[in-house]
């Protein structure tokens, strides 16, 4: 009878401080051997050969394999190391490695904080992956949100390899790539729920989940040491467009054994159940039914559920459908494309065309839902936009609620279109948003599921982590197997055991502009005391005989002071500096740096104690 480990990968049985095996075709000579002596007896294969044993005896065969597993899961530890995630939300990455094998789960971006003068993305420290990119077999992205591919084209410029994810996935990650120029370089991999993909020695199973994209999933990463759960965003949806979340899979895990889960904890505060996307198309069903006004509505771009029953709802009582803002445009380009839409041909129609519809036959939808200052909302509400302006009567619909964090940005347009006269209706107001992410309620549904051995909460600022940790809990879960980490955090695991070990690199890289990681604490530093306090700059020539005064010194502000309303204060500065390099020049004192940091002390202490400000100081000096 012919036995074949399914492959040899699985074990991570080619390595060199592991056993190797052999085929052993003499089953005389493979009986007089206990199981553990076999495996010492036999000679090494090549790298990569599949493991073929001719035997007649099955029992000798099950003993020397279940021989094997045991003796290379004590060589070799599961790491998994989340790179961002916890402690914060959104820059969502976790590592899974496994000896000489490793995979990326998401690669997504933060956001800047009001502190962070003019950064424009955050992104994860890619350290870790480019020190170990030879064992790097693939990154595996649950859905298309920025929160988990938005870094994608940073990562893929440190460390190319094959990306999976599912068809809308995949779309809009081959969108970020385009504009980075990387589509030609990089390979998209596809598949649909229930596929399972070979990484090294991982086997990578795609698990059907609901949430506000379509083609979302969770993964079930079956490992050497056991099967890891990661859900990704989810929430239960038993009336969702594209069908309930696969709750009976995950079951099914649960019943063989899960080792380990790592869980979305964002709406982890939230008791009872996550609302279905259903209600919100009766919400939009009321607001168009007896409206005789021109609707605008704004809703994220990549929530295509709801994009779907703004277009039904539309078709329903007669309107054309047009779209404004990059981000919207593109999204409906691949969803048509990928066919998640379905649009009766002529509904949508050009941004250009509708001055020629009466205004009750037409449908906006736009981008601005977050209050951003270059999004099609704003512009409208702020007159520059090119081709639709705000009128009285106009009903803005809000389908979204506000980030933490944007609530400002968000109340600003909403007032200046309420300035404007239009009848704005928001999510506080009629339930026009539900939330993509599980509530107390169903994360209780999927412990009781998957019945994991280890729990690492994942995906939340701190309060998120020990809340759903407390939850775990009240599940019976021992609280000594709930695993709290930070940003480069090493939890190892065997089949019996998980242990925080250690840290890797990890933290957070600043992207301003085309530039990557070259805005550091102190550029932000400097930033944020112009932005607070503003900026002196002193210019001054000296000569270069003697070191003595021939122009100036000149002062020059920025953000400080009005210079027409405070001639006094500035004719102060003037002397104070004077002083300062005169008082140099006494002590012979020619060295600049010398000079500069005189003028500086000087001045701060003098703004100070008249002010109570404390301007940046730059001295300019000049030699003639």
């Amino acid at each position: 009878m012919c036995y074949t480990i399914v492959d040899a990968f699985r074990f991570g049985l080619f390595r060199k401080q592991t056993p190797r095996v052999c085929a052993w075709k003499d089953k005389n000579t493979l009986q007089a051997f206990s199981p553990a002596k076999a495996i010492q007896g036999l000679k090494p294969l090549e790298d990569g050969c599949l493991l073929v044993l001719s035997i007649l005896d099955t029992n000798t065969a099950k003993n020397l394999f279940a021989e094997i597993e045991r003796s290379i899961v004590l060589a070799e530890k599961l790491k998994i190391i989340p790179l961002g995630g916890l402690d914060e939300i959104g820059k969502n990455i976790t590592v899974l490695e496994y000896g000489k094998d490793m995979i990326v789960v998401d690669c997504g971006v933060g956001f800047p904080e009001e502190d962070m003068y003019g950064v424009d993305l955050v992104i994860p420290d890619f350290s870790y992956l480019v020190a170990n990119q030879k064992k790097l077999r693939g990154f595996f992205i649950t859905h298309g949100h920025e929160d988990h591919i938005g870094s994608i084209p940073y990562a893929m410029r440190e460390v190319n390899c094959p990306i999976h994810g599912t068809a809308m996935t995949n779309g809009l990650i081959k969108l970020k790539l385009e504009e980075h120029k990387l589509a030609d370089k990089v390979k998209l991999v596809t598949h649909k729920p229930g596929d399972v993909v070979k990484a090294g020695c991982f086997q990578v199973e795609f698990i059907h989940v609901n949430h506000s994209i379509a083609d979302a999933v969770a993964f079930a990463i079956h490992t050497p040491v056991g099967t890891v759960v990661m859900t990704g965003d989810f929430k239960i949806d038993p009336t969702s467009k594209d069908g309930m979340m696969d709750l009976a899979r995950l079951g099914e895990l649960g019943k063989q054994g899960v080792l380990a889960m790592l869980s979305d904890s964002t709406n982890v505060e939230r008791s009872g159940y996550t609302p279905s996307e259903n209600l919100v198309a009766e919400s939009l069903d009321r607001q168009f039914r007896n409206c005789d006004q021109r609707i605008i509505v704004t809703t994220f771009a990549s929530n295509m559920h709801r994009i779907q029953s703004i277009i039904a709802t539309a078709q329903r009582h007669g309107r054309k459908v047009a779209v404004t803002g990059r981000s919207m445009e593109n999204m409906l380009k691949v969803a048509q494309e990928l066919g998640y839409l379905k649009v009766k041909q002529g509904t949508i129609v050009d941004l250009a065309s509708i001055k020629s519809l009466p205004k009750n036959k037409i449908v906006i939808v736009s981008t601005g839902s977050q209050g951003e200052n270059m999004s099609a909302l704003y512009r409208m509400a702020f007159n520059t936009h090119k081709q639709v302006e705000i009128t009285a009567g106009d009903r803005i619909i809000i389908s979204a609620s506000a980030i933490p964090g944007n609530e400002k940005a968000v109340s600003k347009i909403i007032n200046e279109l309420y300035r404007k006269g239009a009848d704005v209706v928001y999510e506080k107001s009629e339930g026009l948003h539900v939330s993509g992410h599980a509530c107390q309620e169903e994360l209780k549904i999927i412990h009781g599921l998957v019945k994991p051995k280890f729990f690492i909460p994942i995906h939340g600022e701190q309060r998120h982590l020990q809340i759903h940790s407390k939850l775990a809990q009240t599940m019976g879960m021992n609280p000594k197997n709930i695993f709290i980490g930070e940003i480069g955090s090493v939890f190892e695991l065997t089949a019996k055991s998980c242990k925080l070990k250690g840290t890797v690199t990890a933290g957070k890289i600043f992207v301003d502009g085309t530039g990557v990681g070259d805005v550091g604490s102190v550029v932000l530093r400097d930033r944020k005391h112009l932005a607070e306090d503003g900026m002196i700059v002193v210019c001054v020539n000296l000569s270069a005989e003697d070191g003595s005064i021939i122009t100036g010194p000149d002062i020059i502000t920025r953000g400080f002071i009005y210079v027409k309303e405070s001639e006094q204060l500035m004719e102060a500065l003037q002397g104070v500096a004077t002083e300062a390099i005169e008082r140099c020049q006494r002590k012979n004192i020619r060295d600049w740096s010398a000079i500069k940091s005189t003028i500086k002390n000087d001045l701060s202490g003098y703004l100070y104690k008249t002010t109570k400000r404390n301007p940046m100081i730059l001295p300019v000096i000049s030699e003639i």
